[in-house]
């Protein structure tokens, strides 16, 4: 029997994980579900977001019939991981930001991390920095300005390469930024700007985030699982939507180079 995975997302950002976990198990039966129509998440109460969430992977969930979810967005693993793993008879990896290795990398001890409002500020990354980071300063920024340009970006239309440059130099302008020599990147649509980002930085500045990690864990997890994983003769991806699915499909030929496969786009009733 053939593993599935299924990716989760308020919007494209995951594709990002998605694209480690193909390359990590290029056998793969993987299905996407963005919930673009709540995006973007970042400064939404926690209460409806939760209630939001595990309504939309409950649904994807009995659709798709995944051996593993992957919550492939930094806020959603930060507020509701531990509620879907209560609710669902399933594995689920989420998120998590790297903090652990940004503090054993930094030379200055002074590290970023960058993500949504949500993210930055909850308690979960508050217990890494407490665990993990204790002798570095750790500085926290949100911008939803960048997760709204990697959509942008990924879209192809009106994309902006300045806006990038302007909000990272905005962020670095601040006291005790430019210390900074490890930038974590807290939410999984920024590696879909990673260059324009890395540009906009100061040259010492390292940038890491998660993905490739996230594809190890699941990567583990169905070997426990699943001890083999037949070869896929069609590695089509179906892509769910809670949004307008003509919205997404003028996404697809770079979210198909993205994942290097092609793209089924379905509607995701609630």
């Amino acid at each position: 029997m053939d593993s599935s995975i299924l990716v989760f997302d308020s919007g494209s950002g995951g594709l990002t994980v998605a694209a480690e976990i193909k390359k990590r198990i290029p056998n793969i039966r993987l299905s996407y579900v963005s919930d673009a129509g709540f995006f973007p998440y970042g400064k939404k109460p926690h209460d409806i977001l939760k209630k939001r969430i595990l309504e939309v992977i409950s649904k994807a969930n009995s659709l798709t019939q995944p051996d593993i979810i992957v919550i492939a967005c930094n806020t959603a693993s930060t507020i509701a991981l531990d509620l879907l793993r209560a609710e669902l008879n399933i594995p689920i990896v989420g998120v998590v930001p790297a903090i652990k290795p940004a503090a054993s990398l930094s030379k200055s001890k002074v590290v970023m991390v960058l993500g949504t409002h949500t993210t930055v500020n909850s308690a979960y990354v508050k217990m890494l920095i407490t665990n993990f980071a204790t002798e570095c300063k750790v500085l926290i920024e949100d911008s939803e300005v960048l997760v709204l340009a990697s959509e942008q970006k990924l879209l192809g239309n009106g994309f902006d390469p300045n806006i990038v440059t302007q909000e990272v130099q905005r962020i670095f302008s601040k006291p005790d930024a430019f210390n900074t020599d490890v930038l974590v990147l807290a939410c999984t649509h920024f590696p879909l700007i990673n260059a324009e980002i890395k540009n906009a930085l100061p040259h010492h500045v390292t940038v890491i985030d998660s993905g490739l990690a996230i594809a190890n864990r699941t990567h583990s997890l169905l070997k426990i699982e699943h001890q083999t994983c037949s070869p896929i003769l069609d590695p089509e991806i179906t892509f769910y939507t809670t949004g307008n699915v003509d919205s997404e499909q003028a996404k697809q030929s770079k979210i198909e180079a993205l994942l290097q496969c092609s793209i089924k786009f379905k509607q995701l009733l609630l």
